[in-house]
């Protein structure tokens, strides 16, 4: 991509109304554009991001055997009044009137596929049922405060699952489990999985995948393991049964510590409390009706976007991970033209943005370390027919053959 070609280009100026350093750096660098409080677009640098975290998280779902499908934003009121929600949850819920009709707009999705499922399975041949989307959420939210983190408008992979047993959705959810902790790998982050309350959920313990940071919302306690035993006890502070300084209930060594935390994903037991409530039944292997066992589990894209750069930044600008950056390369032309270049570089299959404006060279360099690529690189009349190579979280600069910088960037891939 030409950087002149390119729609949403970087601001001088910080946003003076964000204090998070998420929307302050986003909306600089051009990757989103604010609409109103806890509403966002991800305009294409941002877009280019958020699918390759939903194509992490869609490989690491797949590998569960789950099945990708799309369900619908608008509901009636009348399915979440089988379950209760419709009130229970109204606090969180846009809800409306049509033509003397109810609706919603989905803050979750459990009671369609449930609705779903019903439908559409019989015996338990059927079972397991694995199936998961990516949509747009809304809920009513008062703290529409820390950018892109805290929306009232965002996108969700939400995974649901339905079983014949209980040991079979234990099973599965620890499962779901493990795969999210790979996604967490592959994005770059350190979460610890913690034990938190359901809220509008469930009114059974949950599990949160939690990442460590001190501009995060939520708050937990955690043993301070270090070396010396691998225990990961944590409990968000709504729950807590201990407190920073105690001796970890857990390994009975440690120190508990309190930290800031950001909720990047969270998993669900339902066991059959929902299923019963909508009549979600399938006949066993001896004709008998029984309940399925239900759970859910959910990551928050949007949210994943502003706790990377809120957890990877400098004072130049954003530190994108390789798995997930727009670009893996930032290409800049000083005084001498690097379309060659450029055409190399693409017929190769690396992904780059390609700076060939008419600006100065300081505008040029403030922006690539704005946008945070991994790698930037600088053909110029200086440099000859060598090409400088800079990553971004590093001072260094090289100058190298185009031969060596292709054999780096495939390497890096």
């Amino acid at each position: 991509m030409k950087y002149s070609q390119l729609f949403g280009k970087t601001v001088r100026d910080f946003p003076k109304e964000e204090v998070s350093v998420n929307a302050k750096f986003l909306i600089r660098a051009g990757f989103i554009d604010k609409l109103m409080a806890g509403s966002f677009t991800l305009l294409p640098l941002g877009f280019r991001v958020k699918e390759k975290i939903e194509q992490i998280v869609r490989e690491e779902m797949n590998a569960t055997g789950a099945n990708e499908m799309l369900m619908p934003l608008l509901h009636p009121k009348e399915i979440w009044n089988e379950t209760g929600r419709w009130d229970s949850a109204k606090e969180v819920m846009y809800q409306f009137k049509k033509d003397n009709k109810e609706y919603a707009l989905s803050f979750t999705h459990e009671e369609i596929v449930l609705d779903v499922l019903r439908k559409k399975i019989s015996g338990y041949k059927d079972l397991p049922v694995k199936i998961y989307h990516f949509s747009t959420k809304f809920r009513d939210e008062p703290r529409a405060k820390s950018g892109i983190l805290r929306g009232r408008e965002f996108l969700m992979k939400d995974l649901y699952s339905a079983h014949t047993s209980n040991e079979d959705f234990d099973k599965y959810y620890w499962e779901v489990a493990d795969a999210y902790l790979k996604i967490f790998k592959r994005l770059g982050i350190d979460v610890r999985i913690v034990e938190a309350a359901g809220g509008v959920f469930t009114d059974d313990h949950t599990h949160e995948f939690q990442v460590l940071c001190d501009q995060g919302e939520d708050t937990i306690f955690y043993c301070d393991c270090g070396k010396t035993c691998d225990c990961k006890f944590a409990e968000n502070k709504e729950i807590a049964t201990v407190k920073e300084g105690d001796k970890c209930p857990k390994c009975n060594d440690c120190k508990i510590k309190e930290g800031k935390s950001i909720e990047v994903g969270n998993i669900f037991k339902f066991g059959t409390v929902y299923s019963q409530k909508m009549g979600v039944y399938y006949n066993d292997k001896d004709g008998s009706r029984k309940l399925v066992h239900f759970g859910s589990y959910g990551i928050g894209i949007t949210r994943m976007i502003g706790t990377l750069v809120e957890l990877f930044h400098d004072d130049k600008g954003i530190l994108w991970p390789k798995a997930v950056a727009p670009y893996q390369v930032h290409l800049i032309e000083i005084g001498k033209d690097a379309s060659s270049i450029y055409e190399k570089l693409q017929e190769e299959e690396i992904e780059v943005l390609y700076d060939e404006r008419d600006v100065s060279v300081g505008q040029k360099f403030t922006d690539a370390d704005l946008i945070g690529v991994p790698v930037r690189l600088v053909v110029s009349t200086k440099n000859e027919d060598k090409i400088e190579w800079k990553e971004r979280t590093s001072e260094k600069t090289e100058l190298l053959d185009f031969e060596e910088v292709l054999k780096r960037l495939k390497e890096s891939k």
